[in-house]
């Protein structure tokens, strides 16, 4: 009983710590001074200053842009990807999914770097096709571990069977696979864009003059002292972050919950 306490105030303590400096950030973006050690009454002036910016308005808009874009190309070549290791031989999918996974582990920096040494090397112009390119490259294997457990769950017989039955290899694909594997793809397709909507690091290192996202848009804003706004326009980004990967989760929840049926 005493242990069980103990543990649940441990646990509380570390959930403090670790959004105690989120919910002081929320609460002063709508303080009406800019100071950050009084509060000076409710406003939502920080919001609407925030939405005149050009410049936020521009990051905003290369955000967006990027996350869409990069989540429906990765969702398309990580889907194929997943089919494609899914039908190969144990070791030959041992070895690829491991190689899969080391996007994922490796730091981000690395990434970064990485990338942008290989885009200097070949020549393309740092701006927004290396941004795009970058957020395409880190997506995909995102993509292929949302896909692959429901490949895994699909009967292996039933692509040969519509087939037996005069389905065109077209045909039994597109209307018999790919519906069963799609709360998979739908599940890669938010992850990427929510991945690419919060990505720091690597924009950071492969984003050229001119193009920039939120995170930058705020790392450039802080150099410069924190303003209200940069408040306002984190608790916006938080806020959809949060909404974006509670869906995720619940899909993936509901995904296991039939794995297990």
């Amino acid at each position: 009983m005493v242990k069980d306490i103990f543990n649940r105030i441990y646990l509380f303590l570390i959930f403090v710590f670790l959004y105690a400096p989120i919910a002081v950030l929320i609460i002063f973006s709508f303080n009406n001074s800019k100071s950050r050690a009084n509060w000076n009454g409710f406003t939502l002036k920080w919001y609407l200053q925030l939405f005149r910016d050009p410049d936020i308005k521009k990051a905003l808009y290369y955000t967006i842009l990027i996350a869409i874009i990069s989540s429906i190309i990765s969702t398309i070549i990580g889907t194929a990807a997943a089919i494609g290791i899914h039908s190969m031989s144990k070791w030959k999918k041992s070895l690829v999914m491991n190689i899969t996974y080391l996007p994922i582990l490796n730091p981000d920096i690395v990434t970064g770097i990485s990338l942008m040494i290989l885009f200097i090397f070949l020549k393309v112009r740092l701006g927004f096709v290396s941004m795009l390119l970058a957020h395409i490259t880190f997506n995909i294997p995102y993509v292929i571990l949302s896909v692959m457990p429901k490949l895994k769950q699909l009967n292996k017989h039933l692509y040969e069977a519509a087939l037996d039955l005069g389905a065109s290899p077209t045909y039994a694909f597109f209307k018999v696979i790919l519906p069963e594997i799609m709360p998979g793809i739908i599940t890669g397709a938010l992850l990427a864009f929510t991945l690419s909507l919060d990505d720091f690091v690597i924009s950071f290192f492969t984003a050229g003059s001119g193009v920039t996202n939120l995170s930058i848009a705020i790392y450039s804003m802080a150099r410069r002292g924190v303003n209200p706004t940069i408040n306002a326009l984190s608790t916006l980004m938080f806020l959809s972050v949060l909404i974006l990967l509670f869906i995720v989760n619940k899909r993936t929840s509901k995904d296991i919950k039939e794995e297990k049926n």
